[in-house]
């Protein structure tokens, strides 16, 4: 059964240094912590790469990152994978659920996250499904 979580987060996106990727240095590392809040309860810490002038509004950025957390009644931890392009300030992204990442009772979990940004506040809708509990 196809299912919404709606809900808050916040975000840190912590820059590493230079010489953490000395032969990439036109790539941008980042480290994210995250805390979730609402249907979804929980953190998660990632890595995301990043390319381009996002001050001159064209870039892009992929990431990875763990959420630890409770979903439904159910916990446990899943990946989530981004792709982020923005071309003239025009962005697209999308998010989805690795697949096989569920652990515990988020196991078997698929889906994909919408995330907004209105007024430097962060929110999502996972829409996702998980095998039922017998």
């Amino acid at each position: 059964m196809n299912k919404t979580a709606r809900g808050t987060f916040d975000v840190k996106t912590i820059p590493q240094p230079p010489e953490q990727h000395a032969q990439t240095p036109e790539i941008g590392q980042f480290l994210l912590d995250k805390q979730f809040h609402g249907d979804l309860q929980g953190t998660s810490k990632g890595l995301m790469l990043g390319a381009g002038d996002p001050r001159s509004g064209s870039a892009g950025y992929v990431a990875i990152e763990i959420v630890n957390g409770a979903l439904s009644g159910r916990s446990g931890t899943f990946a989530l994978q981004h792709f982020g392009t923005m071309d003239a300030g025009s962005m697209t992204l999308e998010v989805r659920v690795v697949p096989g990442s569920g652990t515990g009772d988020l196991k078997g979990i698929s889906g994909a996250m919408t995330i907004k940004i209105a007024e430097g506040k962060h929110s999502y809708e996972l829409d996702y499904t998980l095998p039922s509990t017998q």
